[in-house]
């Protein structure tokens, strides 16, 4: 695959679990029970303000991209969230993740975003490179991020999306 020929991209369904899991294990994030992929990818899909998309090349899945929607409150509008990018590092430098982000940032569009946000760990500086190229702006010293455990096992996520698409 040169420059992203013979490769698709496509909504995301729980049979890609362990491509995905490979990806997610590839971006620092192993995977540790079997089925919660899959599990995630069906919530995912049956959320109107979330989405997952892999890229396909050769009848491989090469990359993934996760967006979800997020009303603004403070004003009229939504913003888009880039959730995870991932693509497998034999297929970096083709393409693939310019047309993930670009999938991601229709479906904000589809959803009536006005703005896409992504966070990237500060070690990480092929991609900070990679999101100013397609003119996302580093907001790093405007804002600050903060983060917080709540109680409970990472599980109980699993079981909110599993709940989520009983209902």
């Amino acid at each position: 695959m040169r420059n992203g020929e013979d490769m698709r991209v496509r909504l995301a369904d729980s049979t890609d679990s362990a491509a995905v899991d490979g990806l997610l294990d590839e971006l620092g994030y192993p995977q540790d029970a079997a089925g919660t992929t899959a599990t995630r990818i069906q919530a995912w899909r049956s959320d109107p303000f979330s989405a997952v998309y892999v890229a396909e090349a050769g009848g491989e899945v090469v990359g993934l991209v996760a967006v979800h929607v997020c009303p603004f409150f403070e004003r009229t509008g939504a913003w888009g969230r880039i959730v995870a990018l991932v693509v497998s590092d034999q297929a970096r430098g083709q393409g693939v993740g310019g047309r993930l982000v670009a999938e991601a940032e229709s479906f904000a569009v589809s959803r009536g975003c006005v703005r896409m946000e992504v966070t990237s760990a500060d070690r990480r500086e092929d991609a900070h490179e990679f999101y100013r190229r397609r003119g996302y702006l580093d907001q790093a010293g405007t804002s600050s991020r903060y983060l917080r455990e709540l109680d409970g096992t990472d599980r109980r996520g699993d079981e909110f999306a599993r709940r989520r698409m009983q209902v």
